[in-house]
């Protein structure tokens, strides 16, 4: 049947070619048979990447052995020494620290000891009333106060402040998120519908209340417990930042963000007069504030280590002497959530399915290699660390790269492909694609082109729409290499119902699935690393 598909395939392109006009149709013919025979010997060394070596190693990398291979414990430990031996055992070189396959990555590791917060003598429960990040806060044993002050949107802008004669030197204030919008739905900060970065990023009203001597700054949250279903990662267990740098004092204030129970708790006799408050603010665009007396004890007091993990990197050193200074990248991370008490987070789709199939694409490219067929590109094959702690192992990378930026024409990442989601029920052969046009139409056509040729999935690019609310394009690790400028690709099967649970198990794994999308990648990839030209960068961000 595969090769049924691949007849037609190339029978449609050499008819498309028949139609064109005589030049035209010249130059196709020589650019399509010049692809065919590039593709030659991917066809060969695509056929290693199969379901039952997908299996031998996802088995053992989401083994409750591997205890979710959290980063900085044994377990994500173990992983990365699973990842090396395979490179040493492909005869791979070793590119990493101490000659070693490892690049170290430094980490802070933080958690909270203590977290607390009492308003009139009633204690309320972090990640159910109320959230607060430990990597977004400084220790703080005790704060109590008896006076919490109501700053309307914790705004200090040129255009519009809060904070503008008043004096919250030392004190605890309370704010709404968001920004203040006129009756016509326009922002008192753009002065236009679009809302300003006070909207969208939260931590610049934490800078902004450190600047102006605020003690601790309370954010009201209508939705305390969707905030914490999406960013589960960041406070269930401890939060992980990059560099040695990140134990040391923030330049943040204290905070946390409270639900509208404690917040009303808070305003006690004061609530109309704050809602009045706001209501001004919005109608006027000039600040308002209100002192509310309330009984209130914060306790943040956190635990603090540093540690190291590790990119694991295998590297297959290009055949054209002049071609193999550039690189092409493929990513895959290996941790996941790890273990809560009993509890094993397995992470067997997320991402031990990506870490398998680099694992076979190593091999396809090293039995290339030993063949005398190798690629003419370098290629690296990263597995990376950190990701689940907010894409850190990556980050690491790009900010320090062991081959230069400039020599790096793609990123190719693979985050979660051994599954099938309900819209694909039927017909499992299937991935969603991001990203793929965002820096370079060229490597969108090209990975369009491999799949007609060689896999015949559906290429489903529903999240990589710029208006997608899940916005998937920024939440794996190929993300740091386009923010560089480098064209980038992610291969996704979708969530399920099993994300981030500890039911994200082997046996639910569509290894025939995995296999098919491991050739579409290696196919991809191949080409990249062995056409003449380099892809270009020809989109905006």
């Amino acid at each position: 049947m595969k090769k049924l598909l691949l007849s037609l395939s190339l029978l449609l392109a050499l008819t498309a070619i028949a139609y064109a006009q005589p030049a035209d149709a010249a130059r196709q013919t020589r650019e399509y048979r010049q692809k065919l025979k590039e593709q030659e010997g991917a066809i060969e060394f695509a056929k290693t990447i199969t379901a039952d070596g997908l299996r031998k190693h996802l088995s053992i990398l989401a083994s409750d052995e591997y205890e979710g291979r959290e980063t900085g414990t044994p377990g994500n430990e173990m992983a990365a020494d699973y990842i090396a031996n395979h490179f040493k055992s492909l005869n791979l070189p070793t590119i990493g620290e101490d000659n070693s396959y490892f690049q170290h990555v430094v980490f802070t590791w933080t958690r909270w000891e203590n977290v607390g917060l009492d308003v009139n003598g009633k204690s309320y429960r972090h990640l159910w009333d109320y959230i607060s990040y430990p990597t977004r806060n400084n220790s703080q044993p005790l704060n109590e106060t008896d006076e919490v002050v109501f700053l309307g949107y914790g705004i200090d802008d040129p255009k519009y402040s809060d904070y503008e004669g008043v004096d919250v030197k030392g004190k605890v204030i309370m704010v709404y998120k968001g920004e203040p919008m006129n009756r016509k739905g326009k922002s008192r900060i753009t002065g236009t519908k679009e809302v300003s970065e006070w909207s969208t990023n939260w931590e610049k009203k934490l800078i902004a209340a450190k600047q102006n001597g605020v003690k601790t700054i309370l954010i009201i949250e209508n939705e305390i417990q969707k905030m914490l279903s999406e960013n589960r990662k960041f406070l269930v267990g401890p939060g992980v930042q990059l560099g040695e740098e990140a134990g040391k004092s923030l330049g943040y204030a204290n905070n946390y963000f409270i639900s509208t129970n404690i917040a009303k708790a808070i305003m006690g006799d004061k609530y109309k007069k704050v809602i009045r408050a706001r209501k001004k603010i919005q109608r006027r665009g000039k600040r308002r504030s209100v002192n509310m007396p309330a009984q209130m004890k914060l306790v943040q007091d956190k635990y603090k280590k540093q540690l190291i993990g590790d990119n694991v990197m295998g590297y297959i050193e290009g055949s054209d002497p002049k071609l193999k200074e550039e690189i092409v990248v493929l990513t895959a991370h290996y941790d996941h959530l790890g273990r809560r008490g009993d509890d094993i987070y397995n992470g067997a789709d997320d991402n031990g399915s990506g870490t398998s199939t680099m694992l076979e694409l190593a091999e396809a490219f090293a039995k290339a290699k030993a063949a005398g067929k190798g690629p003419r590109r370098s290629v690296l094959i990263m597995l990376v660390t950190g990701e689940e702690k907010g894409l850190l192992g990556s980050q690491y990378y790009v900010e320090k790269p062991v081959f230069p930026l400039e020599n790096t024409i793609v990123d190719i990442n693979v985050d979660m492909v051994g599954r099938v989601d309900e819209k694909y029920a039927a017909n499992p052969n299937y991935v969603y694609v991001i990203g793929s046009n965002r820096l370079s139409t060229e490597l969108h056509d090209i990975n369009e082109e491999m799949n007609q040729m060689h896999t015949q999935l559906v290429l489903d690019y529903t999240y990589n729409a710029e208006d997608d609310p899940n916005r998937y394009y920024y939440r794996s690790d190929h993300y740091n290499f386009a923010e560089k400028g480098i064209p980038a690709i992610f291969y996704f099967n979708g969530t399920h119902e099993d994300y981030h649970r500890t039911s994200d198990t082997v046996e639910k794994i569509n290894f025939d699935k995995m296999a098919i999308i491991g050739k579409l990648v290696f196919h991809t990839a191949w080409q990249l690393a062995n056409q003449d030209k380099r892809i270009e960068v020809n989109v905006g961000e």
